[in-house]
């Protein structure tokens, strides 16, 4: 109880002082070094899967409300663009993975899935199912999802000058009692959601499937999506106190001799998306912000969150992640047998 109540603390005490900063998605950021430090000092702490998936839904809920329809002409019209990106990222992390497989220091299989830019907890439960080791790829996957969303958070700090918002949301100003019944059905439909992708295994189903039905309800007119600031808050810390409790101690002095070529190939990962980003910015027009966002490689909810913080284009963000998790999940088998064979 003592650790819980120092991580707690800790976490709000940093979460707080980067929003104090400016930085957007402060209360998943600050969580999530706290919870590093903490666990590779031997912290044995971890938040319950309950806990995750409902925050995650959460987040699903927030990305519905933020959802605009008319992405969906952006998406019919560009669609070519838009597979040519994520055909290019999916090259990218093909070519770090051999190359941090060639080193010797990971088989070709562990080190295929640790580069692939998908949902981290997905690829980590698809690449035991085809014989890499979880480990490594766990470590792989969540230390690119820390990267990113370092990056991302300082890109859109100090590149895009975008500021954590500092106005009010309407659910802070509307008294709880009024809110209370459209809040209800927001969690109702997380909930709900929630338990519907874990019993279907649906790859990051505890974001889309609350967001397709929240974003449903909503555009028929059936639910105004009510998400007060401490739910968001709380939503948001439990994400980063879950992906930064998955760095233990044990897995890091496990992946320690690889660290460098790792963090090589993450590195070498972000910059090639982020010429993907440039590709996307000049094909189809959009600002740089939300073409650096939609093709970085990082956790969908994670990204969702840092977007809908800032002034990027939450949809065609959101669009363009999932047609590129989509795309991973089918071709990550052949890439990571392609790359064995390539060695």
């Amino acid at each position: 109880m003592k650790l819980w109540t120092g991580l707690f603390t800790a976490s709000a005490v940093f979460g707080f002082l980067l929003h104090l900063a400016g930085f957007p998605a402060a209360f998943l950021i600050g969580p999530m070094i706290v919870a590093m430090l903490f666990a590779v000092r031997g912290a044995n702490l971890a938040v319950p899967r309950p806990y995750l998936l409902g925050s995650q839904a959460i987040v699903g809920c927030l990305v519905a409300r933020a959802l605009d329809p008319s992405i969906l002409i952006t998406i019919a019209v560009d669609w070519p663009a838009m597979l040519l990106v994520v055909a290019t990222t999916v090259v990218a992390s093909t070519f770090a993975g051999w190359m941090i497989a060639r080193t010797g220091l990971l088989p070709g299989t562990t080190a295929a899935w640790g580069c692939s830019p998908g949902a981290a907890t997905g690829m980590v439960a698809m690449a035991e199912e085809f014989g890499a080791d979880p480990r490594l790829v766990a470590f792989m996957q969540f230390l690119r999802v820390v990267m990113v969303m370092i990056v991302a958070t300082v890109v859109s700090r100090f590149v895009f000058g975008v500021m954590a918002t500092e106005d009010a949301p309407v659910e802070a100003i509307v008294t709880f009692a009024d809110q209370l019944p459209d809040l209800l059905k927001t969690l109702a439909v997380a909930v709900g959601g929630g338990f519907v992708a874990r019993t279907l295994k649906v790859p990051s189903g505890a974001v889309f499937v609350p967001l397709i039905c929240a974003a449903t309800l909503q555009g028929f007119g059936y639910l105004t999506i009510t998400l007060p600031p401490w739910l968001l808050m709380t939503a948001f810390a439990i994400i980063g106190l879950w992906v930064g409790l998955r760095f233990t101690k044990e897995t890091v002095l496990y992946a320690f001799r690889a660290l460098p070529v790792m963090l090589m190939g993450t590195t070498m990962l972000i910059l090639l998306c982020c010429g993907s980003a440039v590709m996307l910015w000049w094909l189809v027009g959009t600002d740089p912000q939300t073409a650096f966002l939609a093709t970085v490689p990082g956790g969908l909810d994670a990204i969702a969150i840092i977007a809908v913080d800032s002034n990027a284009d939450i949809s065609f963000v959101l669009a363009l992640q999932t047609v590129r998790l989509f795309v991973v999940i089918i071709t990550g088998p052949m890439l990571a047998r392609m790359i064995c064979r390539m060695l």
